[in-house]
């Protein structure tokens, strides 16, 4: 099994302080941006990204967002060009440039160069972002899928073509080449991160792109992954484990309730501040919105229909006691008890690597490090040891 880091690079300082009532202000005015705390924050992570590549981590994931607290990553290539330089074996996950946003044909250019400092290491992903992104990108929501296809075709194309040649809606372009080209043929592999979206599903699956699928465990993920084996096997492709990924939160103590003593001040700021920090997640306003369409949870069975619907007040309302029965499920506690949940959750749902998440609500550094270098201890060896050898959603779906 691959083991990745994802890493959110929230700011690192705890700005609960600035909240009226529920809520951080948006926009958040620069008298509260701390310039020394920008830096620190960079230099930390690169130090984490280091010792990843130190520890025998197989990769860190970066990630994409703007104008928030929320993550420093405005652009995740700078930050794997950074992190190119600072390790040897360690794979960059891009996960991922929000392509309806941005000019493809400069980003096709721009991971070409990633491929070429790192030596190959580049993976790409490809995502289309959440609200706020367009709001402060001035592009419509309703636009973001077709961009995103047009966007995905253009960066393909220029990577694998000699020399090409594009007509769309959003973007043109006439006899071009790229140069460099990127070291990994035909291309770095790609990646889509999937929060529910049936049209997402149905592109991946046309396209044979590995997902990560859902923002949470249980139901919903299992609907994700069964939709996705039958969208694979319509368009003749095979789901296999290498086509998954799961994300998910760890944490390594002396105990489960030591864990939840120590992790939830960090998980709640996460959820209840930062998570959708100027912007909305609910999928019914996202319909409203045109951002998604008004099938697309129709997959979702009706006990998940819940949890697709991704409510604010289910982020907002969170509580301690909500974060102890949470946990109850997930890998927090003893080194064993954490190996063997991400484990099963590896097995039930076939997917050969796991994105680990340390650290999203500004947790000190020290304490991020020692999470770190206590996981490659006590649970990477066994975790990089498994093997996850089927996806019981394929044999669903055959049956």
């Amino acid at each position: 099994m691959k083991v990745f880091v994802f890493d959110l690079l929230a700011y690192g300082e705890n700005l609960d302080h600035l909240k009226t009532g529920t809520e951080l202000p948006y926009p958040l005015s620069k008298r509260h941006f701390k310039s020394d705390v920008a830096v620190r924050t960079y230099a930390e992570h690169l130090d984490a990204w280091e010792e990843l590549d130190r520890l025998g981590y197989d990769g860190v994931g970066f990630n994409e967002h703007h104008c928030s607290p929320y993550g420093l990553m405005n652009s995740p290539n700078l930050m794997a060009a950074a992190a190119a330089q600072r390790t040897k074996r360690l794979k960059l996950l891009i996960y991922g440039n929000l392509l309806p946003l941005h000019e493809p044909l400069r980003l096709a250019e721009e991971l070409a160069m990633l491929d070429c400092l790192s030596n190959g290491r580049v993976i790409s992903g490809f995502a289309r972002g959440i609200p706020r992104e367009y709001q402060v990108h001035n592009v419509p929501l309703a636009d973001s899928r077709a961009r995103f296809e047009e966007a995905y075709e253009i960066v393909t194309r220029a990577w694998i073509e000699d020399v090409f040649s594009y007509e769309g809606k959003f973007w043109s372009y006439k006899d071009v080449a790229i140069w460099p080209r990127p070291v990994q043929r035909p291309h770095p592999p790609i990646m889509i991160p999937i929060v529910g979206s049936q049209e997402s599903i149905e592109f991946a699956g046309r396209h044979d792109i590995p997902i990560t699928p859902g923002l949470a465990g249980g139901g919903l993920r299992d609907d994700i992954i069964r939709f996705y084996a039958k969208c694979l096997a319509t368009a003749g492709h095979r789901i296999t484990p290498d086509h998954l990924s799961l994300s998910m939160n760890a944490y390594v103590a002396d105990s489960k309730a030591r864990a939840v003593k120590e992790l939830a001040p960090y998980h709640l700021y996460f959820n209840r501040t930062l998570f959708s920090h100027g912007s909305f997640t609910e999928t019914a306003k996202q319909r409203e919105a045109g951002y998604v369409s008004p099938s697309s949870t129709d997959y979702v069975r009706p006990e998940n229909q819940r949890a697709a619907a991704l409510l604010r007040e289910d982020f907002r309302n969170l509580t301690f006691e909500d974060v102890a029965r949470q946990a109850e499920q997930q890998p927090w506690g003893t080194p064993q008890e954490v190996t063997e949940r991400i484990i099963a959750q590896a097995d039930r749902s076939g997917a050969n690597m796991v994105q680990i998440g340390f650290n999203r609500g500004a947790m000190p550094h020290d304490m991020f490090i020692e999470q770190i270098r206590r996981f490659a201890a006590d649970v990477l060896p066994a975790l990089q040891a498994h093997e996850v050898r089927r996806v019981p959603a394929a044999e669903e779906v055959a049956a």
